[in-house]
């Protein structure tokens, strides 16, 4: 069945209306001057800052394509994205600013979940799911259908990897408030996906991997 645009675009709503009150609970578990304040190198402060990082790119993509298509569905699911992505970036960077750590690694990016080693991707895609500075480029020089595709395909690849770095976190954070927003993006996320794979398919095409 396919999923719904207007589910999705509800679900995002609801997202903002909660941020302000999940910003502010933060303080109060875990963040401030309190103890338990987490440290620079720890998961939850890692987390904070490599999703920031990860979601920015999501959001730039989407204003793309909805600058290169006139679909109703693809404008609004990016439009959905882009919303929900920056409202939930400026909270984990509000986090970094409540406990006090510096909003950018001196470390490799997901050391905290242990894959400093991992290999580089280079040409701009510094975790994994990230479109590279010449995938960029490229879906702005794309109209219509084309756009479309490439998009759906570039954000299907995006949200794994967004997924991925999001359950590491409800494994090893220890901010609870933090926990609870990484499992909402990998329901959220996984939901995109499965709307973006039917939004693929009426266009004869599927996710890249």
């Amino acid at each position: 069945m396919k999923a719904s645009i207007g589910w999705i675009t509800g679900a995002a709503a609801a997202a903002l209306v909660a941020a302000g009150a999940i910003t502010y609970a933060v303080a109060e578990d875990g963040g401030g001057s309190a103890p338990g304040t987490p440290a620079a190198g720890s998961a939850d402060a890692g987390f904070a800052r490599d999703m920031a990082v990860h979601h920015q790119q999501a959001v730039e993509m989407s204003y793309i394509v909805r600058d290169r298509t006139k679909d109703p569905e693809v404008r609004r699911l990016a439009y959905d994205i882009a919303q929900t992505q920056a409202n939930q970036r400026g909270m984990l960077l509000g986090w970094l600013d409540l406990w006090g750590l510096p909003k950018v690694s001196a470390g490799p990016p997901m050391s905290w979940m242990g894959m400093g080693g991992m290999p580089e991707r280079g040409d701009g895609s510094l975790m994994p799911g990230m479109a590279t500075d010449t995938e960029m480029r490229k879906l702005g020089t794309l109209d219509g259908r084309q756009a479309e595709i490439f998009y759906l395909q570039l954000m299907t690849d995006h949200h794994k990897g967004g997924i991925h770095m999001a359950e590491g976190c409800v494994a090893k954070c220890a901010v609870g408030t933090e926990k609870r927003l990484a499992r909402g993006m990998v329901n959220a996320q996984q939901s995109e996906i499965a709307l973006m794979a039917d939004l693929l398919k009426e266009r004869g095409a599927q996710a890249r991997s």
